[in-house]
């Protein structure tokens, strides 16, 4: 009878432990979920379209990466002047939101590699004559959005008076409006408001060439490398499969 019973509790610790690992295997199987940032302020590469959805180049790569990745993603609009502070609180793993990579932010974050290149540019009002790079800016007012690399490009020229905006799309509002003399944005962002916005198209203008060698980012929590690894690892598989080049040419020529 010891033996019988013996026996059997073998047979029950087997299957107790077959269906744990059956457990376990189903909830690797099951898609994690990851809480992106944005903020939604930045067409084309992130906004909130007609509809109310956030849109842009940045979200449809973050989905592309979610895709081969297989997991899935919340995107979560979030204001510029405390997204890397609610980074590092945990309120979410990633931020795709135009994040220049910079060593000052290395020193406080995590990045992705780099996915594209977006150079500031200066923009002022049509029929603005003698200007074309920020040192001809002097003693005018120039506009960016606060806490960006185009803020910081303006502050770097002295005689320049920098004006902040919470959102560039105020910035470009104000410099059509005749209230500031230019704006500064990354080359994307400008070429959204002065070439292709109906709004703006006829009253601004680009000058110039891109005066920054700017890399693109996602942005990690410092030391998340479990999270950096697998945007890498996506990252990598949209541009080898051609993806990336496709989204360029729908968000950004």
């Amino acid at each position: 009878m010891k033996k019988f019973w013996s026996v059997l509790a073998s047979v029950m610790l087997v299957a107790i432990v077959a269906f744990g690992a059956v457990g376990l295997f189903s909830c690797a199987k099951k898609p994690a979920l990851i809480t992106v940032a944005t903020d939604a302020t930045w067409p084309p590469m992130e906004y909130v379209d007609e509809n109310k959805n956030i849109v842009g180049f940045d979200i449809d790569l973050v989905n592309e990466i979610a895709k081969a990745q297989g997991f899935k993603v919340e995107i979560k609009n979030t204001a510029w002047d405390g997204i890397f502070a609610g980074l590092a609180a945990g309120n979410y793993q990633v931020i795709a939101s135009s994040v220049t990579i910079t060593d000052e932010r290395k020193a406080t974050m995590d990045f992705s590699d780099p996915y594209v290149n977006a150079g500031q540019v200066l923009v002022v009002r049509k029929g603005t004559a003698g200007v074309s790079t920020l040192a001809d800016m002097v003693g005018k007012k120039v506009g960016a959005q606060i806490g960006t690399t185009g803020a910081i490009e303006i502050g770097k020229v002295q005689g320049v008076e920098l004006k902040t905006y919470d959102e560039v799309g105020l910035a470009f509002e104000d410099l059509a409006n005749g209230n500031i003399d230019g704006v500064v944005a990354d080359s994307p962002i400008a070429a959204n408001f002065a070439l292709q916005n109906a709004t703006y198209k006829d009253k601004l203008m680009i000058v110039g060439k891109p005066f920054t060698d700017e890399w693109l980012g996602f942005a990690f929590k410092k030391g998340d490398t479990k999270t950096q690894k697998l945007f890498n690892e996506g990252l990598a598989k949209v541009k080898s499969s051609g993806k990336l080049d496709e989204l360029q040419k729908k968000w950004l020529q």
